[in-house]
């Protein structure tokens, strides 16, 4: 499996859809790649010197995917550009953020059906998709928490 390094264009591209999706406006000063199954890598400029004929199966932070026309950011993209989101950012109380991390999709009614930053006081928490009154969750089941792992006081 190879890793394509990003053009400018494509970068521009991903950029394009992080204003549109999420009013994000600063750059980010990283290098993109993209494996075959259109998920996207970042790493910081100092790999730039790899070699690109490395097979490798991903590089650098797992960020997102490219997922018809949008960007769907993973736990650590969130991360990453939710503290510079405008829009389509989703605030959670405590019961809410625990549902989320248990890998259920909330109730909500938004004014627009799209992809959406997750947010519980200072924490990002993944990215959901709104469609007809849900958030749909896609944190992967490994990254999930368990019944038995919650403590509320």
């Amino acid at each position: 499996m190879r890793l394509e390094v990003l053009n400018t264009k494509k970068i521009k591209w991903i950029s394009n859809m992080l204003d549109s999706q999420f009013g994000i406006k600063e750059k980010m000063n990283y290098i993109f790649l993209q494996n075959p199954e259109r998920r996207i890598f970042i790493t910081n400029r100092e790999t730039a010197g790899f070699d690109s004929n490395l097979r490798a199966n991903n590089m650098g932070l797992y960020f997102g995917a490219i997922d018809g026309s949008e960007v769907r950011l993973s736990i650590e993209g969130s991360q990453i550009v939710g503290p510079h989101a405008k829009k389509n950012v989703v605030e959670l109380n405590d019961k809410g953020a625990i549902n989320w991390m248990k890998g259920l999709d909330i109730e909500k009614d938004l004014e627009e059906h799209g992809f959406v930053i997750m947010k519980h006081d200072k924490d990002f928490l993944g990215c959901g998709r709104y469609k007809n009154g849900k958030i749909l969750n896609f944190t992967p089941k490994e990254r999930r928490i368990l019944k038995k792992e919650v403590f509320i006081e």
